[in-house]
C-alpha cells in the first residue's frame, strides 16, 4: 500500500466519494477528512475540486453531498442500465400480483448490489434498498448469484466467518452448502427469515446473452404459508428478463430462498 504521501489525487478522490453512505448522504468537509484519514486541508482542496465538475454537491449548511453529475455520467456508460431497463416491465408485473418487494440484485464481489427495487407503503419488512448491499449468503438474492458463481468465491465464503442474522440464517459451512445445493437443484431460492423472522425471499436467475448468470429477481413477502405461490412469479419474471437480454432457450433457470 502506498503511503499517503505517494497516494494519488485520483485514489484520494475516490476516498471521497466512498465516504458517503446511503446513512448519511451529507458530510462536512471535517467529517469528510476523518472518515478518508486526509488532512482538513486536502480534504478540502479535493472536495472543492469535485464540486466544481458537479462530482460533489453543497448543500445551503455548506455540507457536501453526492453530486447530480456524478450520478448522470454513471447511469449513462453504467452496463447495469441495459440490464435494469430489461428487467422494469417484468417487476413491475410481479409488483402488481405480489404487493410488497421486488428487486434486482447482481454480484459485486462479496456482497449482492441491488439496481433496482419496487416497494409499497405497507409491505413487509425489508432491509434492501437501491445501491444497498446484502451478504451473499443470507439473502435469497446472493444465493443464487452464489450458487452459480466463482468457484473460489464459494470456498472463501465458506471458510467464513459468516454471521446469522436470525437462526434461520445459513451461516454454518454445512448449511451453507445445503442451501446452494438445493438451489442449483430447485432452480430458485426460497429463504423463510433468513434475514428477519418476518420475511421470506424467494429469487431466480436471470441469464444474459451467453447463458451465464448475470442477476437475481426476487421478492420479500410475508414469512407465511402464502409465500409459497409466489415462486411461479418470480420464476416466470426472470425467464422473461433472460429472454428480454437474448439468453438461450432453455437456460432460464430460477432459484427460491425464504428471508430476505
Amino acid at each position: 500500500m502506498k503511503a499517503p504521501h505517494q497516494e494519488s489525487v485520483l485514489s484520494r478522490a475516490a476516498r471521497i466519494l466512498e465516504a458517503f453512505s446511503p446513512e448519511e448522504p451529507a458530510l462536512t468537509v471535517s467529517e469528510i477528512a476523518r472518515r478518508t484519514g486526509l488532512h482538513v486541508a486536502t480534504a478540502s482542496r479535493l472536495v472543492g475540486e469535485l464540486v466544481a465538475h458537479g462530482f460533489l454537491g453543497r448543500d445551503d449548511d455548506r455540507r457536501v453531498r453526492i453530486g447530480v453529475r456524478l450520478w448522470e455520467l454513471a447511469v449513462r456508460a453504467s452496463p447495469a442500465l441495459s440490464l435494469r431497463d430489461a428487467a422494469m416491465p417484468f417487476m413491475e408485473g410481479v409488483h402488481d400480483v405480489v404487493g410488497h418487494h421486488v428487486q434486482l440484485g447482481v454480484l459485486d464481489g462479496d456482497e449482492v448490489l441491488f439496481l433496482e427495487r419496487l416497494s409499497a407503503p405497507n409491505a413487509v419488512v425489508n432491509y434492501t434498498r437501491i445501491a444497498g448491499r446484502l451478504s451473499l449468503y443470507a439473502s435469497s438474492s446472493g444465493l443464487v448469484l452464489l450458487a452459480h458463481g466463482p468457484a473460489d468465491l464459494k470456498e472463501r465464503l465458506l471458510a467464513g466467518p459468516l454471521t446469522a442474522h436470525t437462526p434461520k440464517t445459513p451461516a454454518t459451512p454445512t448449511r451453507l452448502r445445503a442451501a446452494l445445493a438445493e438451489v442449483r437443484q430447485r432452480g430458485y431460492a426460497y429463504c423463510p427469515g433468513y434475514v428477519h423472522e418476518e420475511a421470506l425471499g424467494v429469487a431466480a436467475p436471470v441469464r444474459g446473452a451467453d447463458g451465464q448468470v448475470v442477476a437475481a429477481l426476487s421478492v420479500i413477502v410475508p414469512n407465511d404459508a402464502g409465500a409459497q405461490a409466489v415462486v411461479p412469479v418470480v420464476r416466470t419474471a426472470a425467464r422473461g428478463v433472460s429472454r428480454a437480454l437474448g439468453a438461450p432457450t432453455g437456460r432460464e433457470g430460477a432459484g427460491v430462498c425464504t428471508g430476505v
